[in-house]
């Protein structure tokens, strides 16, 4: 099992910090603007590994696990999800952030991560200064894009937001081979996530986590799903700069999220990388290379207190 004695990423130093009900475990390193890295699932932060210390020469670098994910700790969640829905994360981990000393910071997610993300960068406009998403479109957009040339590409969505404990059991009945299926499948080459980070992963792939990423889904559907769309019916935008990246070869992102994300914040680019789903561990370099850019657009000191 993951736990505090997790060694992480090597030169990151990590203390405890909680906010509201969860325990987090960020990790620091490196000098600068501050940036948040937020990993997706079912991965830990540990995704970040070859990504991060390429920022730290210019940049505060935070990584942390989302909660449900990894060595957070806190309640199972609600029937519907509640305490795992996108804006409770984004609102303890802004918290996590101050407790740190940076009280307005730039943003990176994948996936999940990307999620909490966007909505911290709309619920927290003035502590959000730029925003990453890889692989993502927001929620309310991603549901009704699940028609039949994607759907079966997003079965996650459906099978882990069933009311618990189903998911739970079926999933932790073959908790191994359903972990190394996503890891092994959602790639664009075979091998593309390392020994090393598989098993990271699968330490990390307790019931407990099980339990806090089935949260996570039925979050997606019965909370986040209806408060985007309200957002959207009201006009409600982000107001930072947005980078959009995706992997080329991932066949549901094939005809590109610049467009969706352009109805949702006037300063958007981007484009497709050379990977599968985990952009962060398939494209490294190449996505290391444009938050550089991206980041190096910060012309102030951020944050530190």
């Amino acid at each position: 099992m993951s736990g505090p004695e997790d060694p992480g990423i090597p030169g990151f130093a990590y203390r405890t910090v909680t906010a509201g009900p969860t325990e987090y475990r960020p990790g620091v390193a490196g000098d600068g603007p501050p940036v948040l890295l937020l990993h997706g699932f079912p991965q830990t932060h540990f995704c970040w590994r070859r990504v991060a210390p390429a920022l730290t020469p210019a940049h505060t670098v935070v990584v942390c696990d989302l909660k449900g994910y990894g060595v957070t700790r806190a309640a199972p969640g609600g029937p519907l999800g509640e305490g795992y829905g996108n804006r409770e994360r984004a609102a303890e981990l802004v918290a996590v952030m101050a407790d740190l000393g940076f009280d307005r910071f730039a943003v990176v997610g994948h996936d999940r991560g990307a999620r909490v993300g966007y909505r911290m960068a709309l619920d927290h406009p003035g502590v959000v200064e730029r925003l990453a998403v890889l692989n993502v479109v927001p929620t309310v957009d991603q549901f009704e894009r699940m028609a039949a040339d994607a759907a079966l590409d997003y079965y996650p969505w459906f099978l882990l937001a069933q009311p618990a404990p189903f998911a739970e059991r079926l999933i932790g009945g073959s908790a191994e081979y359903f972990l190394r299926h996503v890891l092994e499948t959602w790639v664009a080459a075979p091998g593309a996530i390392s020994a090393e980070a598989t098993e990271r992963y699968l330490r990390a792939f307790t019931p407990e986590v099980i339990a806090g990423m089935c949260a996570d889904y039925r979050a997606a559907f019965h909370l986040d799903r209806p408060l985007d769309a309200a957002d959207r019916a009201r006009g409600h935008r982000i107001a930072c700069p947005v980078l959009v990246h995706w992997g080329a070869e991932e066949g549901a992102m094939s005809d590109g999220p610049l467009g969706v994300w352009r109805t949702w914040a006037d300063d958007v680019r981007g484009g497709p990388l050379a990977s599968g789903h985990f952009v962060p561990e398939e494209a490294p370099e190449a996505l290391a290379a444009s938050l550089r850019d991206f980041l190096g657009e910060i012309s102030r000191p951020s944050g530190a207190a």
